[in-house]
């Protein structure tokens, strides 16, 4: 007797969750070396509004199969999908030049074949896992974490009074069910007295007494309101301190006449790359933009990266009107992080002097962490000297140099690679 089960269950959501997680696992090697490319050919800054899914190409998925053995196995193949053929059919060789077949094989030498491109669709949270995975904030500038407070509204039980849009009807309506049923229990007992006592010998005077007296202990026990104001219950809150971690990013860029597009095209993506490490680690961020030439200013987004100015160049205009927007807005509870970003090319060398002591005096003593990257420049400048010698000297100053577009995730993995012990 053979028994035949029928698995009629709905498929659950998310039933091939698993299958996913391994095929992701897998390929994980590929989509890390993908990751460069998409610094140097995607506009990062789509990468950090999206809320969609991150397509990333990977070469050549092969799925795991079984073979029968080369030398002992069964040789026969199976082809589906063939409507002109049966078992037995002999098929004619193609005469020579006429085959289908066009290039050459799979195992042939040729240098321009390539296996088949794949795209893997991930969320943009697996997405930041995967690109900022081996990197960290450096342990010492993690401090006041949860030092900026919030307050949201919770529950805390009910009240007397209130706004009546907070009125809870079922538990008002449960005390005024039981206001009525003890004022009820009360006129009950009283009616049930008089009652007893009608039924023994009374006097006409006493028996009209307590007539009048049951009348009117029935008409009060029916003008019981059914809602009085004692009964109104208001749901009640209060507002809670919650700890949220906000950070701030300023983004300095030096937009004098040497920077040209390319360089301004580094920058931004730099500024990019670190504006989405950051929201991997803080709730709220907020950004502030400085442009400088021989004079510096705040400017908005759309400004910062597509306002075309040109002129000279005076770097320490920019960090002393950072200093001042740090002062006047953010305390010692804020977050502060910075990434500047220059040619190197300044008028003077009292100007990279001017830099070095806001930076070591003020700015350095106030910000978690701080970068600079130099862009297309091959000799050590004044800015750059100084510097490092700051960044010998400050653990939470970095400087790196940037010559091209695929450059940039390296310096970034070197700014913030995590530390071994």
């Amino acid at each position: 007797m053979s028994i035949n089960i029928v698995d009629r269950r709905k498929s659950p959501k998310g039933k091939s969750s698993e299958n996913r997680q391994r095929l992701l696992k897998r390929i994980e090697g590929q989509i890390k070396k993908a990751l460069p490319d998409i610094v140097k050919n995607t506009n990062v800054k789509d990468l950090t509004s999206s809320k969609e899914r991150v397509n990333i190409p990977v070469k050549g998925i092969n799925e795991p199969q079984f073979t029968y053995d080369k030398d002992t196995g069964d040789k026969k193949h199976v082809h589906p999908g063939n409507k002109e053929y049966s078992e037995g059919d002999l098929i004619k060789k193609p005469k020579s030049g006429q085959g289908k077949g066009s290039g050459q094989g799979k195992g042939s030498n040729d240098p321009n074949a390539t296996e088949d491109d794949f795209t893997v669709s991930i969320s943009r949270e697996e997405f930041l896992d995967y690109f900022f995975n081996d990197l960290e904030l450096p342990d010492m500038v993690k401090k006041h974490l949860n030092s900026i407070v919030d307050f949201k509204q919770k529950r805390a039980g009910y009240s007397n009074y209130g706004n009546p849009s907070r009125l809870n009807i079922t538990r008002s309506y449960k005390n005024s069910m039981a206001r009525r049923m003890a004022v009820g229990m009360f006129f009950d007992k009283k009616i049930k007295e008089i009652e007893e006592k009608l039924k023994s010998d009374l006097l006409d005077d006493e028996r009209n007494e307590l007539l009048k007296e049951l009348d009117k202990l029935k008409k009060m026990k029916l003008s019981v309101s059914f809602m009085e104001e004692v009964d109104l219950q208001y749901n009640n809150f209060e507002k809670v301190a919650i700890p949220v971690t906000s950070a701030v990013m300023f983004c300095v860029m030096d937009v004098s006449g040497s920077m040209g597009e390319k360089e301004k095209d580094i920058a931004k993506r730099f500024f990019m790359l670190l504006y989405m490490f950051l929201t991997k680690q803080y709730e709220k961020i907020e950004i502030v933009f400085i442009r400088h030439h021989t004079s510096a200013k705040e400017v908005t987004e759309d400004e910062f990266f597509n306002s075309k100015e040109s002129g000279g160049t005076v770097v320490v205009t920019a960090l002393e009107l950072m200093a001042k927007i740090i002062r006047e807005r953010y305390n010692e509870n804020w977050n502060i992080y910075a990434a500047q970003a220059s040619d190197g090319d300044v008028w003077d060398k009292a100007d990279a002097s001017d830099c070095y002591k806001i930076l070591d005096v003020d700015i350095l003593n106030k910000v978690q962490y701080m970068t600079y990257i130099e862009i297309c420049r091959s000799v050590d400048g004044d800015l750059w000297n100084n510097y490092k010698v700051l960044s010998d000297k400050r653990k939470n100053f970095e400087i790196g140099k940037i010559n091209e577009v695929s450059e940039i995730w390296k310096v970034f993995q070197d700014f913030f690679k995590k530390k071994t012990a």
